[in-house]
């Protein structure tokens, strides 16, 4: 039933996060490959379409093209139901959900795919300082945030919950494929790559296929535009406005073979004494992230590296995030920050078209 009413809550809210891809575009921008002169603009292709839940997220898929087929669609909820039995942190039974009960007594042989995303998810971890730590389940499930009955929690409890996170005490063992959380009360949450990487295995089935146009939607603020639009076209994906309260659109980005990520404080949150508490949770403090930000978007060629990321590099702030992006291969990023101006890393400079007075583009 929790599932059902926070499915129902994410499906609504999908359409005030990052955008959707819609049918109209100019010049392509961002593209994978060589640049190529824009083709003829074709007749509106009807896709064939399903939306499926995994880690209490929705995802809608539209697959275009003579190789698409219903099959593909039924072949995708397989694959998605998999990754939520794996690497889900609150399925009962999951993989994740075995490895952190077995917190301090035990390593828990898992399947490759969730081996790969902890082994992903330590790298990620080593490279953002900590910043994205996998073994922050403690501090999602006190606060909760998302969820009924979240409030800020005391702070003996905010201490203990601190204690157990450290993604240095994660044990990996590739000869037996085992992982291991050393401390009781240890827990894994892979809620900040598990969509990412379920997103890469979709596109990479449909590429098998022969299928190369696709939009792959997961909750709004992940989108994988596999490929063009049917004639060769990018696809444009509308930029939602970070504030919800206006409800506008930010601008928008045309691209194709790319993968568009946003973290922000609208995501999920609560209010507690007129304070607003969102989902981004920084591992140095147990509180959610005050980096001076209200969003980070990533453009990336990898979904996993996108979702990951996105979590690290907003909790960075402007400045440290900035330098971050700009050393990453095939990843670029724009920032909000809390007085509304827009800050992009070099590869995005003059790829993104902002329409919304509102804001100011502004340079680092």
């Amino acid at each position: 039933m929790k599932r059902k009413r926070i499915a129902l809550w994410l499906a609504m809210a999908a359409v005030a996060v990052i955008g959707a891809a819609y049918l109209a575009s100019n010049s392509p921008f961002l593209q994978g490959g060589s640049h190529k002169p824009p083709k003829a603009e074709a007749a509106p292709v009807k896709p064939i379409s399903e939306t499926y839940i995994i880690f209490d997220t929705v995802v809608n898929v539209k697959l275009y093209g003579e190789h698409a087929n219903p099959g593909q669609l039924a072949e995708i909820k397989g694959l998605l139901d998999r990754m939520d039995r794996k690497l889900s942190r609150t399925l009962e039974g999951s993989e994740i959900y075995q490895v952190n009960q077995a917190a301090g007594r035990a390593a828990v042989p898992v399947s490759q795919d969730t081996f790969d995303v902890v082994t992903k998810a330590l790298d990620y971890a080593v490279q953002t300082g900590g910043l994205y730590d996998p073994s922050i389940g403690p501090l999602v499930s006190l606060w909760n945030i998302g969820n009924e009955g979240a409030h800020v929690p005391a702070k003996p409890e905010l201490a203990k919950a601190m204690s157990l996170v450290g993604y240095q005490d994660v044990v990996l063992n590739p000869d037996k494929r085992t992982i291991q959380l050393t401390r009781p009360g240890m827990a894994l949450d892979l809620g900040g790559i598990g969509k990412g990487y379920a997103a890469d295995r979709i596109a990479a089935y449909l590429t098998s296929q022969q299928v190369d146009s696709a939009i792959i939607n997961l909750g709004g603020s992940s989108i994988i535009a596999l490929g063009s639009k049917p004639g060769g076209q990018s696809w444009n994906i509308g930029l939602q406005d970070p504030d919800q309260t206006r409800g506008t659109s930010l601008g928008n980005v045309q691209i194709q073979s790319k993968t568009i990520d946003s973290s922000g404080v609208y995501e999920r949150f609560f209010i507690e004494n007129g304070v607003k508490y969102h989902h981004i949770l920084d591992p140095r403090t147990g509180y959610p992230s005050r980096s001076g930000l209200k969003s980070v978007t990533l453009v990336s060629d990898s979904a996993t590296d996108a979702d990951a990321l996105s979590t690290a590099v907003f909790i960075m702030g402007l400045a440290e995030g900035m330098k971050f992006i700009e050393r990453q291969h095939g990843v670029d990023a724009f920032f909000i920050t809390d007085d509304n101006r827009i800050y992009e890393t070099s590869g995005l400079k003059d790829h993104i078209h902002f329409t919304n007075p509102e804001y100011t583009v502004s340079s680092p």
